[in-house]
């Protein structure tokens, strides 16, 4: 019954992958013409997220499904919103062929306050800040990296040429992962990371990397504690493995 259940789980999450991606194309082929280079696409998608056009208004936002990519394109509010707007902006990126990442903005205390969004672009990681439908650049029209930006004199000349934009976001501390939302937050996680691998939250996309490594725990220990299942023990099974291709096998006489 549980294989059964995990299959046909499976199916449905492959058959809403496939449809969500084919949305998505045909939504950012009609903003975005493929032939453009990386900065006008970019420059695209937030014209049309600044242009306005005809979305829908609910009267219960908090209702919506946030994380839905057809949610957040089509819902004035959600656009409104840094994290749902960098959510669209990403969906729309990604579907545009544009290498980009989400980068979140944190307190002293390691709160998220703001979250904006990362495009590389001639070998540099460029802030995009979907929310305010903004590059953000200096007096000379200069893109800006985080690095630069965690520079108080930078990043107030960035901010003062965009209206209205809070100066308490600013880039002295930052994240890729949100490791406050994991228990293991605890045994000061991202210390040991930081420590033992320098940049270990650049390397890769961790956000399905931990989902899936934390469901495969999961189901590790339901199955072991309470389904009482024999699993196969893959790194055991690997250890025997090797042992018996490399040791010299026993001769009975």
């Amino acid at each position: 019954m549980l294989l059964a259940t995990a299959f046909v789980a499976m199916l449905y999450s492959c058959v809403r992958e496939y449809s969500v991606r084919r949305y998505l194309d045909g939504f950012s082929d009609a903003i975005v013409p493929n032939s453009l280079p990386a900065e006008q696409k970019v420059a695209a998608i937030l014209n049309w997220m600044r242009a306005e056009p005809s979305r829908a208004n609910t009267t219960n936002p908090e209702s919506l499904a946030k994380r839905d990519p057809e949610m957040t394109l089509t819902y004035r509010q959600l656009l409104n919103v840094c994290g749902t707007a960098t959510n669209a902006f990403l969906n729309l990126a990604r579907s545009s062929d544009l290498r980009v990442r989400r980068l979140l903005l944190l307190t002293p205390d390691r709160r998220t306050k703001h979250v904006v969004a990362e495009v590389l672009i001639d070998e540099r990681w460029i802030i995009v800040d979907p929310t305010f439908r903004v590059i953000m650049k200096d007096a000379r029209g200069h893109y800006l990296t985080r690095s630069e930006l965690r520079n108080p004199a930078v990043f107030s000349e960035a901010a003062g040429a965009i209206p209205n934009y809070p100066h308490e976001y600013s880039y002295d501390q930052f994240a890729h992962v949100r490791l406050a939302r994991l228990p293991l937050e605890g045994l000061h996680l991202r210390r040991l990371l930081d420590t033992v691998y320098p940049g270990w939250d650049e390397s890769v996309d961790w956000s399905l990397t931990l989902l899936f490594l934390l469901l495969r725990v999961l189901l590790a220990w339901y199955a072991d504690r309470r389904l009482r299942i024999q699993r196969f023990h893959l790194r055991q099974n690997a250890l025997r493995a090797g042992a018996a291709f490399f040791s010299a096998p026993e001769i009975k006489e």
